[in-house]
Order: C-alpha cells, then structure tokens, then sequence
C-alpha cells in the first residue's frame, strides 16, 4: 500500500516528528510505502508532491492541528486520528487505514 501522512501537532516540534518516524518505522515493518510530511514550528517539511498524492491508495492525518493544504487530498480516501494515537500504537493505527 501506498500511504501518504501529514503529523502536525500544536507546537510542531517533538510530538509532530515522532509520529512521523513511529508512522515511518511501523509502516516499512508492514510492507507499506509511506511518504511523511511534518508541519509545525518551522512550517511544512518534506512536503508532499502533487505525484505524491496521486499515486498515493490511502492519507492519514496524525494531527492535533488543522493541516495546512488539506484540499490537495481531496477525493482520497483519509484516516484522521491524534498524534498521541500514532506514537502509542502506529500498527493499530495503519491497520485501521486499510480497512
């Protein structure tokens, strides 16, 4: 599968990035491809390409803020859950984005 994520939380600084790298650790676990872009104190990082989210089966949001650019997924099917939710249980969390 192939899943895009933003993880964004309110100060964007240690929470927002280890989601990003639980997302990242838990999805290669599985055997998924997964992109992560972060958004917070210093802005948006590692943004996601247009190619990115096209090609893309699936979105998670891991956030605790509104994301910034949210309609470039429009159309996509999306996961939205809290960034406490992907640090304490990431496998949960990307199974219940494949179902």
């Amino acid at each position: 599968m192939k899943i895009v994520a933003v993880t964004a939380c309110p100060t964007g600084i240690a929470h927002t990035y280890m989601a990003a790298e639980k997302l990242q650790r838990a999805a290669k676990a599985a055997g998924h491809d997964i992109k992560v872009e972060t958004q917070g104190a210093m802005g948006i990082e590692n943004e996601l390409s247009d190619e990115d989210v096209r090609g893309c089966d699936a979105v998670l949001f891991a956030v605790d803020i509104e994301v910034e650019k949210r309609e470039r997924f429009d159309g996509k099917p999306l996961l939205q859950v809290s960034v406490r939710e992907v640090i304490k249980n990431p496998e949960a969390v990307l199974e219940r984005l494949q179902s």
